[in-house]
């Protein structure tokens, strides 16, 4: 299987100094495509130096939009997905591939709560991971994780549902275990980022990482998130419908507000459900 590595790249050209002769060293045969997203430094010029594929964007879309992009410019039956910034060894790709050869559709690097940008974000990927297991039921390793291979075929089955900013690695997951495509997971090792060149910024990615919650429901099986809100609804209007009946007799316009509640919550996961199932169908 031939394979293409795409490496999504918003001024990384330091990164790529030291990402790019191991990549060819690890992989002398392999389609390198650099993706520059709208850099201001060097990126494109380092990484046509060093013989990759370079499709620059005239202004920064989105670290989503560039694998996009390089998803659909790549020339390989395999896609490998890894970070320009020194984190991912390129000697651990022959591990993920080799799964892959075993019948998985697509295999992650799962990383440990060492290879984790900060505690915080250690707890919050735990979270995700939990949340994701139980609504897939399957274990999920490593939920937001970047470095991934996947057969291309399948891999750009889910291009439209990619969003152009930074959580395409929830939205591909989900998007594969929805689908009944075998993922699995494989423990890599993550070093130290090479420069200061961070793009996470704490109050806008926490309000990112709160609606990949939603996300993560929405992608794989809303009624699973709406039918419990549903019944805490209905369990409240019916609890308070008690209390107000032993003490006032009567039945209250709270108690109908909050049976109401629950019944409608109930038909938009009904409805959301249709909706997921009409967004992953595959017409012949």
């Amino acid at each position: 299987m031939r394979i293409s590595v795409v490496i999504p790249a918003k001024n990384e050209a330091d990164g790529l100094r030291q990402t790019l002769p191991r990549l060819r060293a690890a992989q002398p045969g392999a389609e390198l495509i650099v993706v520059d997203d709208g850099s201001t430094d060097d990126t494109a010029t380092v990484a046509a130096s060093h013989g990759a594929t370079v499709l620059s964007s005239p202004y920064s879309m989105g670290n989503g939009a560039a694998i996009k992009r390089g998803a659909r410019a790549a020339g390989g039956e395999v896609l490998v997905f890894m970070d320009a910034d020194g984190q991912h060894d390129p000697a651990e790709i022959a591990p993920l591939v080799e799964r892959l050869r075993q019948g998985y559709d697509m295999v992650v690097g799962a990383r440990d709560g060492d290879g984790q940008a900060s505690a915080g974000r250690s707890l919050a990927n735990r979270f995700y991971n939990r949340l994701a297991s139980w609504m897939t039921g399957h274990r999920v390793a490593d939920l937001t994780s970047g470095f991934r291979v996947a057969r291309a075929d399948r891999f750009r089955e889910f291009l439209h549902l990619l969003p152009n900013g930074f959580s395409y690695p929830t939205t591909s997951t989900m998007a594969f275990f929805r689908s009944a495509y075998p993922v699995d997971y494989v423990p890599i090792r993550v070093a130290r980022r090479v420069g200061n060149n961070s793009h996470i910024r704490p109050i806008k990615d926490g309000v990112r990482f709160l609606l990949i919650i939603f996300k993560i429901a929405t992608l794989y099986s809303p009624l699973k998130l709406f039918a419990p809100a549903a019944m805490v609804f209905l369990l409240l209007g019916i609890g308070w419908y008690g209390w107000t009946l032993a003490t006032e007799g009567r039945f209250t316009n709270m108690s109908a507000l909050l049976l109401s509640a629950g019944v409608i919550v109930f038909l938009i996961g009904l409805i959301s459900e249709q909706i997921t199932a009409l967004t992953y169908r595959r017409d012949p």
